[in-house]
């Protein structure tokens, strides 16, 4: 048997609906490494893709915010369960993308993993954290529960292909919302992948859709849609698009993240959980 051989190449697709479709306008672009060597072609989005992807976001919207908390729970520490089964493939696609060295990349992936068991765990606390009994003068009962905003759309950091990735990600759906997430354009593979462990960790098709191409390409599209009701712009470097993007949310009056810096081996806080959550009051008589 020939021991010369070559190296069969992935082409990666997008992930939109629970599905894994090439992209609507037939391109790819290549995904190097650190170093410069090729790793695999990924798939180079469109607008089409962004408005199937929010589609999808949309009629998932209401199975995944109508399910429990317990069993949002439950599927987000399954994604962290999977992720365990896939820890060597992340490792080594997280150092060939952020270069550094072994451990580091063991560090990141560890840290992925404990962060989505981390917001499995807050699902069903969120409501009685961010919601209340309140006292009022009057017979009746004042309850303020929260709500989720509905799809996000995430622009997902460049810095740190994975962790980072992830820190964005969990707090949008651990609430009941669904997101369409922009992938780094040079360092899509670990979302990617991620993608894939989602595809089979029970979460429902359309929760989270991963588009990978051009920030600066799809980001208008993203913002702008009138279906999209928040974005994340936390992986948006260039100040000048930030900007763009940010007037474009403004069109529907769209919650919008533009953090200044985020460390993302810090422990991770409430505020990005309840970022997307909506807080709603009702009233109801009480002694008769």
């Amino acid at each position: 048997m020939p021991t010369d051989r070559l190296a069969v190449k992935k082409t990666y697709k997008l992930y939109i609906g629970g599905a894994f479709p090439r992209s609507e306008s037939g391109r790819s672009y290549e995904v190097r490494s650190a170093g410069g060597a090729f790793l695999a072609n990924a798939a180079l989005a469109s607008r089409k893709d962004v408005r199937d992807a929010v589609k999808a976001a949309r009629a998932a919207v209401g199975k995944w915010s109508g399910a429990t908390a317990y069993n949002r729970g439950q599927i987000l520490y399954r994604i962290a369960e999977m992720l365990e089964g896939r820890r060597a493939q992340f490792i080594a696609e997280v150092r060939d993308s952020e270069g550094g060295n072994k451990s580091s990349a063991e560090a990141a992936v560890d840290a992925a993993i404990d962060r989505w068991v981390w917001y499995a765990g807050w699902s069903d606390k969120l409501a009685q954290v961010y919601g209340n009994a309140n006292p009022v003068a009057g017979p009746f009962f004042n309850l303020t529960v929260p709500e989720p905003t509905g799809v996000v759309g995430v622009v997902a950091p460049a810095d740190s292909s994975l962790l980072g990735l992830v820190s964005v990600v969990a707090p949008v759906i651990v609430g009941g919302n669904t997101c369409v997430v922009l992938a780094s354009p040079a360092r899509p593979l670990p979302a990617i992948t991620l993608a894939e462990v989602l595809a089979t960790s029970d979460l429902p098709g359309g929760v989270v859709n991963l588009l990978t191409g051009q920030t600066a390409e799809l980001g208008p599209w993203l913002a702008g849609h009138m279906d999209v009701n928040a974005v994340d712009l936390t992986g948006v470097d260039d100040h000048a698009l930030a900007r763009d993007l940010e007037v474009a949310a403004a069109a529907n009056l769209k919650r919008v993240r533009r953090p200044a810096a985020d460390d993302w081996a810090a422990e991770p806080a409430l505020d990005r959980m309840l970022g997307y959550l909506e807080p709603k009051t009702v009233w109801h008589p009480k002694g008769i």
